[in-house]
């Protein structure tokens, strides 16, 4: 399932400092709840994005824990403050143990 799992972020390319700027992120993930059977009949293993975090700089902006009944393909909005030019990690935590990361960085303008 790796392959079919494609984190999206989108990060303003700078900002002013002490801008407060809006971060985009989507994870193209299937979530599979465990109840499903495949072809033959077999139980498809649970794999749900079940947190999702973002760091700025190694500080944490947001820190979400996700309910099983999330929607496939999670997308989150949020803001945060740039009072320097750095990077900003983005991770998604999988139920079967897979981490998923993107990174972006923003300049001060």
């Amino acid at each position: 399932m790796a392959n079919d799992v494609k984190p999206r972020v989108k990060v303003p390319k700078s900002a002013a400092a002490g801008e407060v700027v809006t971060l985009k992120t989507l994870i193209s993930h299937p979530m599979e709840s465990g109840q499903r059977k495949n072809a033959d009949g077999t139980l498809i293993p649970r794999s749900i994005i079940n947190r999702f975090t973002c760091d700025f700089n190694g500080v944490n902006v947001i820190d979400i824990a996700i309910d099983p009944a999330v929607s496939t393909n999670p997308y989150f909005e949020f803001d945060a403050k740039v009072d320097a030019a750095g990077e900003f990690k983005f991770t998604w935590y999988d139920d079967d143990g897979s981490v998923y990361e993107d990174a972006k960085p923003i300049e001060i303008a």
